[in-house]
Order: structure tokens, then sequence, then C-alpha cells
């Protein structure tokens, strides 16, 4: 990114709604229709096919590799259609919570998922009847083979189960249960909008657009856009509490009833990551906490503050801080991913091309940033709030990252790209680190230098300390949960005192952010709890790696490819060991925290 320098603020306009019209023409369209009708189809197809030729199980290596491999074979076509199809009805729910239309089909999607999941519970019921066989299945090779590692960790997830008809009925109330109550929460946050007064003129902002206020260069609107986030969240925080309870609850029951010891079990499995794996992991970021303090303690020296409140954690600090167009923001990943690999640098280009991406800020769209696969299309989706920050810049190019990784798992069955959390990170974090870097080998002045180092600084701090406010939080809600509801102002006192925990003097304790509970969606996604710390692993685990291609090179880059194309193929310490990385070793953590030891010296002055 040696050009930044060069680069000039322009006004944000033109920014990019995306196009979703060569996935199917509308909602409303034949071809889509059609589609959903093969989805009903094809899972009555797989409902028959299974009573039809597994059951009951046939104890002959040979047939149940043929009868196995069929049905993986219909599950793979399944799924395929199914994930494009729901990706589809979200890309009109997500960036229009008013649309009533969408939000009827997506629950008729959801309704249709309930059989599907019912039928991979008799599936892993049956397979788990069979596992002594699967040595000898697999010894005949074929499509059975090839999703030897699926088959494994299937019948190993089969011990946590609850008896088929009690799955079943969880399945049905999960519609009325759990997701119901995340529903209510994505509408009740991207409905929510606050009249603020800026220049004389008063916007009624969403909230994604109030909270971006917090990367503003005026420090009083800095102040009172988070007073006014703060007054917001408390007119909403009771039912948001309930949606809290509601999930969590939920998660709780599930897995007690499947033999799980906690949510936390739930959460290590479906990583592919093991306890000694977070613990060391754990273990090194709270060691590191003193370097992330004396980086927001320099900060508020910067910013002429005592102690640095929580409405300036997001400030910029240098004079150069530049509001980056959308044309500038392409131009700067487009040149860096180049650099990098041929093949994401051509998919790069065919995302802003064909407009897979979502810019632009509103009313009724999801806040934060996603990116989600079309796999029948071979194409993905981004969301993002863009606001011309350097932050969200990094923000685009880490999206984009998970587009590669889609890009690069796209010969694989959708059974075998199956991709956990903890790995699902490490494209997004990579492309991120690539942009940092080339801004700061093309900085050209200490104030350029300062302003990028805040970006990627602030940035490493919500991975590294609020990850783990956020890791504290969840697990003190489930084991007060456990015992009875949590009102807001409980679910306040146990995020001040996780941020008291983890930022300590790093911040103004007098002002912190009790409601970041409130609008965070990954605390009320069902099944998925502690789903913030696999972006800490993601970190860690993707600086280790561009440590090892600074070394390399290009010689890096098609093993690195080949481990993205491997992610649904073997645990995280498999594939971390192809790197000579061991992730249970304490060390290795402390290896990549101290590269960002080295940023904060850099930021700091020594």
């Amino acid at each position: 990114m040696g050009s930044m320098a060069n680069v000039t603020s322009a006004p944000l306009t033109d920014l990019p709604r995306w196009d979703v019209s060569g996935v199917y023409p509308s909602l409303e369209s034949p071809e889509f229709i059609a589609a959903l009708d093969q989805v009903k189809t094809s899972i009555l197809a797989l409902q028959q096919q299974f009573e039809q030729q597994c059951l009951p199980a046939p104890r002959d290596a040979a047939t149940l590799n043929r009868v196995l491999g069929d049905y993986l074979q219909q599950v793979n076509a399944l799924s395929k259609l199914f994930t494009t199809v729901g990706a589809y009805i979200r890309s009109f729910v997500t960036t229009d919570s008013y649309n009533s239309t969408a939000k009827k089909i997506l629950s008729q999607a959801e309704m249709m998922g309930v059989p599907f999941r019912q039928m991979n519970v008799r599936f892993q019921a049956w397979l788990r009847s069979i596992a002594d066989l699967l040595p000898d299945i697999l010894a005949h090779g074929g499509v059975v083979a090839e999703h030897s590692f699926y088959l494994t960790e299937e019948i190993e997830d089969s011990r946590y189960m609850m008896s088929e008809a009690e799955e079943t009925l969880a399945a049905e109330l999960s519609l009325s249960g759990p997701m119901a109550w995340n529903k209510l929460q994505g509408t009740v946050t991207s409905q929510l909008t606050v009249d603020f007064e800026r220049d004389g003129k008063v916007d009624k902002l969403s909230m994604p657009a109030l909270i971006n206020l917090s990367h503003d260069s005026n420090a009083e609107v800095r102040r009172r856009a988070y007073e006014a986030e703060i007054a917001a969240w408390k007119t909403v925080c009771e039912p948001l509490a309930a949606c809290m309870n509601g999930v969590k609850g939920a998660e709780i029951t599930l897995s007690k009833k499947r033999g799980r010891p906690d949510a936390l079990h739930v959460a290590l499995t479906a990583s592919r990551i093991d306890r000694p794996t977070l613990d060391a992991m754990l273990d090194a970021m709270r060691d590191s906490f003193p370097i992330f303090r004396a980086y927001l303690q320099a900060k508020a020296k910067r910013l002429g503050q005592a102690h640095l409140p929580w409405w300036d954690l997001f400030a910029p600090v240098a004079s150069t801080d530049r509001v980056y167009s959308w044309a500038e923001c392409r131009a700067l990943i487009e040149s860096q991913f180049a650099s990098f690999s041929p093949r994401l640098s051509a998919m790069t280009k065919r995302a802003f091309d064909q407009h897979w991406i979502d810019a632009e800020q509103r009313s009724g769209k999801r806040g934060g940033a996603f990116c989600m696969g079309l796999p029948a299309v071979q194409e993905s989706r981004i969301l993002c709030n863009y606001d011309g920050s350097l932050d969200q810049v990094s923000t685009v190019a880490h999206e984009l990252g998970h587009a590669f990784h889609n890009e690069c798992l796209k010969a694989r069955t959708s059974l075998q790209s199956i991709t956990p959390m903890t790995l699902a990170e490490t494209a997004s974090i990579f492309c991120e680190t690539i942009v940092i870097e080339a801004a700061l080998r093309g900085a050209r002045s200490r104030d350029e230098e300062l302003a990028i180092l805040e970006t990627d600084l602030v940035s490493k701090t919500q991975v590294i300390v609020d990850i783990t406010s956020r890791f504290l939080f969840e697990q003190e809600v489930f084991e007060r949960r456990a015992k009875a509801e949590l009102s807001a102002d409980d679910l306040c006192d146990i995020m001040r005192r996780a941020q008291l925990a983890t930022y300590g003097d790093g911040l103004d304790e007098r002002y912190l952010h009790p409601y970041m509970w409130t609008w965070k969606p990954h605390y009320y996604y069902p099944g998925f709890s502690f789903y913030n710390y696999p972006y800490a692993f993601g970190l860690l685990f993707a600086t280790g790696l561009y440590a090892i291609y600074q070394q390399r090179g290009a010689a890096f880059v098609p093993e690195y490819e080949a481990l993205l194309a491997s992610t649904g193929d073997a645990n995280a310490a498999d594939l971390a060991a192809r790197f000579d990385i061991n992730i249970r070793d304490k060390a290795f953590w402390q290896a990549s925290l101290n590269v960002i030891g080295e940023r904060v010296k850099r930021y700091v002055g020594e």
C-alpha cells in the first residue's frame, strides 16, 4: 500500500448495494419458487432413500459403502442448494428488516429445514449403530472414503444426542424458541434509530451509523454519540434481556439433556480444538493485557486524557486521518491482494465488478459485517457498514478473506467444507494483515504511521482484550442463567465487571459500556455459544502464518491455499502441524502476541 500517502479524501457517494439477481431474479420469480420446491422434494427423497436403503442397517461393508455413498451424495446436493436458497433470502432480510415478504419466506425456509435437521439426527443414530464397521466400510474407498473425517466426527458427536423423539421435538421447537429470540434481537436492534444533531442539522441515525461515530475526529461528537447510544439501548434493554435469557436458557437445557458438561464443551467440539488449546491461548492473552493497557494509556495521553473513556476507544489520533472513498478502498485492497496471490486478486476484482458487497449504511440493515457463501453459483456476498475509515477498509479486506476461503473450498463438497469458526477466521485476518502490513511499509510520515498503527491496534485490542471480556461475560451468564433468569441490570453488571477485569487501568472505569451485550448478535446465535474466542484464535494463528509467509515468500502461497481448501477435513491441531505449529503450546500464542507487542512499542515511540 505504498501509494497510501497520495490518497486524497473524497465524499462517500455511490456506496454499493449487493446484487443477487444472478442467483435468482427475485423472491417471487419462478426460478426461486422452483428452487424452494426442489428443496422440499429433495428432503422427502432423502427420507425415502434412508428408509428404503438404510433400514434395517446392512451388516456387509461393501453394501454399506454403496448405501452410505449414495446418501452422502444426496446430502451434499441438498446442502448446496439449501445453503444457497437460505443465503439468498437472508440477503434481503439482513439489508431490510422491514421487508415482510422476505421475513415470511425465511420463516418458511426455516420450517423446511426442520425435517432436514431431523433427518441428520436419524442419520447420526444410524451411523453410530454401524460405527464398529466403519474401518471396513472406508476400505472400500469411493465417496465414503473421501468423507472419512466427516463420518468420524459425526460418530463422535452422536455420543451427545438425546433420543430421536427428543431431538425431533427440539428441532421443531427451535423455530418458536431460540431462533425466534434471535430474530427478535435482530429486528429490535436494526430498527432502533436515534435523532442526532451535528453541525446544526438533526439526522435520524440507525444504530450502526450512530456507533460508527465512535471513529469521528471530533471528541464532542464521539462523547455525545456514546451518550445517545447508551440512552437508546436503555429503552430496549429489557426485551433484549429476554432474548438473551431465551437463547441461553435453551442452550443450557439442551446441553444438559445431551450429556454435555456445559455449553463451552459444545463450542470446543464445533471449533475442533480441545480445552488445553483454549487454555494455552487464553493464558497467553491474559498475560498480554499489560501490553494493550500500555497502548490505551499512550492513546489517552495523545488525546489529552488522564484515562481513556469508552467513547475515545476508537478515536483517531493522527492529524492525517482521512476518509477513503469507495473507489479508493477498492484500489488499495486490489493492489495489495495482487501482490500476494493471482487467485485472490482475480476473485477480489470479480467481487467488486459483480457487486458482491453491500456497503451502504441505512435503516433496517443489520450492523457489523459478514460474508456468506452462495455455493450453487460459487460466489459470496459481503455486508458491511462502510464509513470511509481505514478501519472499514480493513473490514472489507477481512470479509473478502472469507470470500477467498469460500473460493478455495469450491472444489469440495458441502460436507467436506464444514469449517469451524477457529479456522474460518484464518483467511479473513490474513487478508487484513496483508493490508495493514502494506500500509505500514508505505507510511511516509510519523502521523500517517500513527494513523495506521491506531487502526491496527484498536482492532487487535478488540480481538484480544474485548473478546476476553466477552468470554468472561458469557461464562458468567451461563453459570447464573442455570439458576435463574437475568435482568438487564444483571447483564449490565456482568458486562461492566468483565470489562474492568480485562481493560483494567487502560480505560476510565467511570465510562465503560455495560450495554455491549445488547447489540452483539453473536450472543444470540442458537447453538453458537462462546462465538467470539475463535476470532482471537484466528488473529493469532493468522499472525503466525503471516510470519511464515514473510520468511518463505511466494513458496508459501500454494501451501496456504491448500490449507484453506482442507479446513473441513481435519482438526485445527493437525492442520497447524503442517506448518510445524503446536497450538497446545502457550509459546506459539505468546510469539504471535509478541508481534503485536512490537507494534505497541512502535506506537508508543520506544
